[in-house]
């Protein structure tokens, strides 16, 4: 097998933070990590007297490559030493096309540039940011055997995954003065000799790569002394203060997007203050639930917000008053006042949305590729388009009529006006009854909805590892409920008084300048959420613990590694083994997952895949922290440096407190036995 790393960064470009780089480390890195092979690949540059020196001073193969921004993602390109000076031209092609931050070329770029892609090693970047994938990735995918990961979970995943390329991890590692630790990211291949060829023929079949030299994609490197983990479950046991915790915080610091479980972290402290923050934890995370379903309450709402009754009102009185009095000064009427279009009304115009949205809906029905094949057994496609096309035709037609209407309003607006201030006659005022009628219809269906969400009720019932969450809507029950709910300082117990008459509420929300108009819909009915044990009461604090710990773990499904420190000091044995115990280990079938413990149930009973064991000793009066490691069925553990221990005395010292106590406690259990 051998170990290659063929994205290392060595020129600080646009595409970096700052950096210098350092020989010297990199020597060190590609000696003390054991690389047979590396590739040189800067962002859109290559530069060749530095390609050069790097080969005069290292003992291994150097291949010449370059990271090439595309409009659609990044992409390794690896060449051979043999043709170092064709591979400078292009890579100068592409530095000149890519100068600053934000730009980038397109594959037809690319290809004008290369040429014959298939005599370059093409890495794209694939579960790894900014991946390139969909439409694009197809385009080039006869060039394309492998794509590059950034770590364990996505390695692991894409090898399973049939449909997959196959995956490669590297360091992507900037080489420079301030090196601290060393990358762990490199893969394994079983290859002969690292020709680029050799090494593409080797990539396309997923049996020729993996994380570990040994153990294949059973183990991989998690620092850079060497020491490995399991790519699925890892029990860390140990006494207290031999580095334990201090192991979860280094693999915490030197990875990404890991999700730690700190030790007590999920411990109840202030009983009430605890309730609260779990109440509002839930309802934060299902607020999409909330969003969705008030959703047509908000659309109603922003067609109410246009209402305003009082100013129908006045118009309503305007017209039957200018009415009566032209009634009453009939003798005034003079040849202005006679003509037809003086008191004439104008068009009532609404702009109709559901011809509209019909034609979308039509026009989704026909563009649809997804369910074409079910579409098609029940309509005629061609019907379809020719029914879209009389629709469009109806839709051009009324909006034709429409524009007619307004500009012959227009037109009788103007003429009133002139005919107007030429008599005394009194002019009855412009209304549109049917309007009004409409909008008090709409107030008096307002109150009826806002009625019905604040009648108490249960709106959905979710079952999660053995809890429920209970959503329900009801009307709030004072001025600080709207009032933390609103998120803003205002007092709303001006507007609380009018909380029973919805649309005067309205009114008063309306007039409160530090609201947001497009949030007022989460101020009529109160939806909260309440959190249910199996028995259908609600959850103690103790539970409270429980359910949050469940749902970190199921959460870590985004992320990359999974880390527990100690889970026993808030919990009791038979939800650990029952819940826990299950759970984790149904995530640690998809990544790499480290579990800290004293306790038997969860160490001996979890079922894990690799053992750790941290010690401290004393040498020369100092502390010296070790980590043991092995399977769980091996009688050994081992530490880097060689050094053996007893696995069976480890097991029962880390979880039994020693054998007697084992005995012991065996004898006293078996006295009891009925």
């Amino acid at each position: 097998m051998k170990k290659i790393d063929l994205h290392i960064h060595t020129v600080s470009t646009a595409s970096d933070s700052s950096f210098s780089f350092n020989l010297e480390n990199l020597k060190r890195y590609v000696s003390e990590a054991g690389l047979d092979a590396i590739a040189i690949t800067n962002h859109n540059v290559f530069d060749g007297t530095q390609f050069r020196e790097i080969v005069d001073a290292l003992d291994v193969v150097v291949f010449p490559g370059i990271e090439v921004n595309l409009d659609c993602g990044h992409v390794l390109i690896i060449g051979q030493v043999a043709d170092l000076g064709d591979f400078e031209n292009k890579a100068e092609s592409v530095a000149q096309k890519i100068t600053q931050i934000g730009d980038s070329i397109s594959i037809e770029d690319l290809e004008g540039i290369f040429g014959e892609l298939n005599d370059y090693l093409v890495i794209p970047h694939y579960q790894k940011g900014p991946s390139i994938k969909g439409e694009a990735l197809n385009r080039i995918a006869s060039y394309v055997s492998v794509g590059e990961v950034d770590s364990a979970k996505k390695f692991i995943r894409a090898i399973k995954d049939e449909t997959m390329l196959t995956p490669v991890l590297f360091s992507d590692e900037r080489i420079c003065d301030e090196l601290g630790s060393l990358p762990t990211r490199q893969t394994f291949i079983d290859c002969g000799d690292l020709t680029l060829n050799a090494i593409k023929a080797c990539l396309k079949d997923k049996g020729k790569v993996a994380l570990s030299e040994d153990d294949g994609n059973e183990l991989f490197q998690i620092f850079d002394d060497g020491q490995k983990l399991s790519t699925g479950l890892n029990v860390l046991l140990g006494e207290r203060s031999t580095g334990k915790t201090f192991t979860l915080d280094r693999i915490n610091k030197s990875h990404d997007n890991v999700k730690y479980i700190e030790q007590f972290s999920l411990v109840q402290r202030d009983a009430k203050a605890d309730e609260r923050e779990f109440n509002e934890a839930q309802s934060r995370k299902r607020s999409q639930f909330t969003e969705v379903y008030l959703f047509g309450f908000k659309v109603v709402l922003n067609d109410v917000m246009e209402v305003d009754l009082q100013a129908n009102e006045r118009a309503v009185e305007n017209y039957f008053n200018s009415l009566i009095k032209s009634a009453e000064e009939q003798e005034l009427e003079d040849i202005f006042s006679s003509t037809a279009l003086f008191n004439e009304s104008v068009f009532s115009i609404s702009e109709d949305e559901v011809l509209d949205k019909l034609i979308r809906s039509v026009q989704q029905v026909i563009e649809n590729l997804e369910f074409r094949d079910v579409i098609e057994k029940y309509i005629d496609l061609n019907s379809m388009k020719q029914l879209a096309c009389e629709l469009i035709e109806l839709f051009r037609t009324e909006k034709f009529e429409t524009k007619k209407k307004k500009h012959v309003n227009s037109l009788v607006r103007d003429i009133k006006g002139i005919l107007k201030r030429h008599t005394a006659a009194v002019q009855v005022e412009d209304i549109d009854l049917y309007q009004v009628s409409i909008d008090k219809r709409k107030i008096n269906r307002f109150s009826e909805i806002v009625k019905f969400l604040q009648k108490e009720a249960i709106i959905s019932k979710e079952s999660i590892q053995g809890f429920s969450i209970v959503a329900e809507k009801g009307a709030f029950a004072g001025a600080g409920e709207i009032k933390s709910e609103s998120g803003v300082k205002t007092a709303f117990s001006e507007s609380f008084k009018e909380y029973g008459q919805p649309y005067n509420y309205l009114q008063t929300l309306l007039t409160n300048e530090s609201l947001k108009q497009s949030k007022l819909y989460r101020l009529f009915a109160k939806i909260s959420y309440r959190t249910l044990n199996k028995d259908g009461a609600e959850v103690s604090g103790g539970e409270r613990s429980e359910f949050r710990l469940l749902q970190k773990i199921n959460d870590a499904q985004n992320y990359d590694f999974l880390l527990i420190d100690e889970p026993e000091s808030s919990f009791d044995n038979l939800f650990l083994n029952s819940d826990v115990n299950q759970l984790i280990s149904k995530i640690s079938e998809s990544m790499p997952v480290v579990v800290v413990t004293h306790n038997n149930t969860v160490g001996a009973s979890i079922g894990a895949d690799y053992l750790l064991y941290a010690s401290k000793e004393i040498k020369e009066g100092e502390p010296v922290y070790k980590l043991y490691s092995g399977h769980p069925t091996d009688q050994e553990l081992k530490s880097l440096d060689g050094t053996i221990i007893n696995n069976h005395e480890v097991m029962l010292n880390s979880l039994e407190a020693g054998h007697d106590t084992y005995i012991k406690r065996g004898q006293g259990y078996e006295a009891i036995k009925n």
